[in-house]
């Protein structure tokens, strides 16, 4: 079954926080959770955006989808970047001076 990167919501009525979490693709919104990877705060002032980015790195380089909004999220982060990085590859300094 295929594993997504999505928000789960935490809080009260009008004042949302979020889980940033793994879970299965047929999971509720706020149902079981695998791993928790971050958390965001929209609310404050400014937003409060705290992630594990090895965590992230990790579970993207198993299969993990990311939702449209954690993917933005993780952009903002730089996870993204660097995933690709980490997956396709950049030229080290080592391998131009060779």
């Amino acid at each position: 079954m295929a594993v997504k990167i999505r928000l789960k919501r935490m809080g009260k009525k009008r004042q949302p926080s979020y889980r940033i979490v793994v879970v299965e693709e047929a999971a509720k919104r706020d149902g079981r959770t695998v791993a928790e990877i971050g958390r965001y705060d929209p609310l404050a002032e400014p937003e409060e955006l705290d992630l594990d980015v090895a965590a992230a790195l990790d579970w993207l380089g198993r299969g993990a989808q990311p939702t449209p909004a954690a993917r933005r999220l993780l952009s903002r982060m730089g996870v993204l970047k660097a995933f690709h990085e980490q997956r396709y590859g950049r030229p080290t300094a080592e391998a131009d001076r060779n």
